[in-house]
């Protein structure tokens, strides 16, 4: 992403939203809804189309420029209309100045008959970043992908088949730097022979654009005064045609849709429920008797971005899983003071260093509602007590307490939950592929793919071994709430952070200790969470006793993160490494070869692992990226994304470095 994006600024002064940066309006002022209902649904054939899906069968649309939404609002009331009830939306939108939620708001009210659908796109709707932004509605039925961006970047990134186009946007004349040749052809490469196409303009300009690359187009009635629109679809094979990614999608389709997650932490629940929520039947194993008991079982965990003003594929990963799990906590958990809540997140320009990378990050030009900086009397008033340093205030985070989130999302119906139960092998029936996983007393479940999500013991498994995990011990210390505490509001991170209380004591930290694998909690660490919350918030380490404080009072535990060695998490699917090793080999005489080769994927074998300390931002966004691999979907990140994240990239860089791992 080469910058940031601004909001869009609208002028009501007619009651109606008027662009003040374009000069043009959203939507129709006569009727946007019939319109719409015209222009995008009947041109495309969409309510004929739907009725004739199979079942579990996906239809995709995308558009250019979401605006109010109304188009979706539109094609998804239409969808519930028509299409069989186990057939599924896919819809992927660009917008380059999202809209304010109160403004989203303001335009939704105008089309009550739209209302079930506005209500459930506002519940998760809020400032948006840039980057790819997903929504589930309807259960799984439907899924939103928003991209915000330039619409010239972003298509580009899109990895993906299309059965039915909006080319939206304000007009040609109007916003000239989108109905270009560029966004033409990659409308084509996302295209297929049976692509349809439709839109407002009748513009030559854009019909010719559209032919060169491809697509028959012809004139047809408007809607209202607007005499003429253009509808059309793809006659000639792309130059460029879409190819599914060398490294992402399974190499063989699927049979039964039935999966067996190991581990039942934030990542193996996240990815079970992605995958329950698409219709599959789910078996959910871990050697605890209880979900959540390693890392994700602290009692209070962050939410919270930790960014650089650089935009880097960290940071970009990191803002889409924010938003993400801050969509995922407005539909699954209710906010009340035992669950989560959304109270925001101080960060304290705690140093000299700190303080220039918030400067840089003031200036990226992200909404001010994601964050905005402070000085140290509003940070003061934000937290209700005094702080003798500003910093960053990220307006939608807060805390959660991370098992319920992940037993809610082990809650789904399409999900069966086995705990107590020790995985020791993980194998393959050659008969019909699928995977069957092994105890001590024989097999414990079978399915036609396998996750593994289990942190650290990744590398129990043959298929796994080799991943480069490690383990970071984090031990977190809890306190009794005084009176004086009890003032905290909102979140505070430094070195570490301190969280308001939950059921009568606060929770700060976590140690990081590369040298340390035992789970005691220890006095030194209680001491060095102490000591940073004296560093951070002398007030607040007053208000809980100060120097007094002894060890007695303190409480805690301890837990194992698993992280990568470059610190992104690895999701995605698994390849036999003998083979991928053989098969690129050539990359150790020439780093810059294009990987071309299919990739020797194993079938229906994935992972995701390595969240780290950012496991609540992560994992969530994670489970749809495997779900959507598994279910041909539109990737909820852009491509060079998947490839950051991809468990290959650790394979490629050895044989870049004439490195092989035994």
């Amino acid at each position: 992403m080469s910058q940031a994006f601004a909001p869009a600024r609208l002028d009501w002064t007619t009651g109606q939203p008027v662009s003040a940066d374009y000069g043009d309006v959203y939507f129709s002022q006569e009727s946007g809804l019939d319109e719409t209902r015209h222009v995008f649904i009947d041109n495309n054939d969409l309510p004929a189309r739907f009725a004739a899906m199979g079942p579990q069968q996906l239809f995709s649309i995308a558009e250019t420029g979401f605006g109010t939404g109304l188009n979706f609002l539109v094609a998804w009331q239409s969808f519930l209309q028509h299409a069989p009830a186990t057939a599924r939306l896919s819809f992927v939108s660009t917008e380059k100045h999202p809209l304010a939620a109160s403004d989203l708001a303001q335009a939704h009210a105008m089309w009550p008959a739209l209302a079930a659908q506005s209500a459930a796109l506002q519940q998760q709707y809020d400032a948006m970043a840039p980057g790819w932004h997903r929504f589930v509605l309807e259960q799984g039925r439907v899924i939103l992908t928003l991209l915000v961006g330039d619409v010239q970047e972003t298509l580009p990134q899109l990895d993906g088949r299309v059965d039915a186009w909006f080319l939206d946007g304000f007009a040609p004349s109007k916003n000239p730097d989108m109905w270009q040749a560029p966004l033409f052809r990659e409308m084509a490469r996302l295209s297929h022979g049976d692509t349809t196409l439709a839109t407002f303009t009748s513009a030559g300009s854009v019909r010719r654009g559209l032919e060169e690359a491809g697509f028959s187009v012809e004139k047809v009635a408007g809607y209202g005064r607007k005499r003429e629109m253009t509808r059309g679809r793809l006659a000639r094979a792309p130059e460029r045609p879409w190819q599914a990614p060398w490294y992402a999608l399974p190499q063989q389709d699927i049979g039964e849709r039935s999966a067996v997650v190991i581990g039942a932490g934030i990542a193996g629940a996240s990815v079970a429920h992605s995958l329950a929520c698409r219709g599959w039947q789910v078996t959910v194993l871990d050697r605890h008797p209880e979900a959540a008991r390693e890392a994700s079982g602290n009692p209070q965990g962050v939410l919270y971005t930790k960014l650089s003003p650089h935009f880097t594929p960290l940071t970009r990963l990191v803002l889409s899983g924010y938003a993400y799990s801050l969509r995922t906590l407005a539909s699954q958990l209710a906010q009340e003071p035992a669950q989560w809540q959304r109270c925001g997140v101080l960060q304290l320009a705690h140093d000299e260093s700190e303080s220039k990378r918030q400067q840089g990050l003031a200036g990226a030009g992200l909404p001010e509602r994601i964050l905005r900086a402070v000085d140290a009397e509003q940070a003061s008033a934000l937290a209700g007590l005094p702080l003798s340093h500003g910093g960053l205030y990220f307006e939608q985070g807060g805390w959660l307490n991370p098992p319920s989130l992940v037993r809610q999302l082990l809650s789904h119906p399409n999900i069966s939950l086995r705990l107590g139960n020790a995985v020791t092998e993980l194998a393959q029936n050659p008969e019909d592929d699928s995977w069957v996983v092994m105890g001590n007393d024989g097999p414990l479940a079978i399915g036609s793919i396998a996750v593994i999500a289990t942190a650290n013991e990744t590398m129990q498994f043959d298929p796994t071994y080799y991943l480069p995990v490690k383990r970071i011990r984090g031990q977190i210390t809890q306190l009794p709430v005084t009176d004086d505490s009890s003032r905290l509001k909102t979140v505070l991170c430094g070195e570490g952070y301190i969280a308001p209380a939950r059921n009568g004591s606060h929770c700060m930290g976590a140690t990081f200790k590369f040298e340390h694998q035992d789970l005691a909690t220890h006095d030194a660490e209680h001491g060095e969470n102490l000591a940073m919350l004296a560093a951070l918030a002398p007030s607040l380490h007053q208000a809980l006793g100060g120097d007094a404080i002894g060890y007695e009072q303190c409480s805690g535990r301890a837990a194992l993160r698993c992280t990568s060695p470059d610190y992104l998490p690895i999701v995605g699917a698994i390849v036999d490494r003998a083979e991928f090793n053989q098969r690129y080999q050539a990359l150790g005489r020439d780093a810059s070869l294009k990987l071309s080769a299919e990739s020797p994927l194993i079938k229906g074998l994935y992972v995701s692992t390595a969240h780290g300390s950012r496991g609540m931002v992560t994992a969530p966004l994670a489970g749809e990226i495997i779900a959507s691999m598994l279910e041909r979907e539109p990737s909820p990140l852009p491509s060079s994304l998947l490839d950051a994240v991809n468990p290959s990239r650790f394979l490629i860089r050895d044989l870049i470095r004439q490195k092989l791992r035994d």
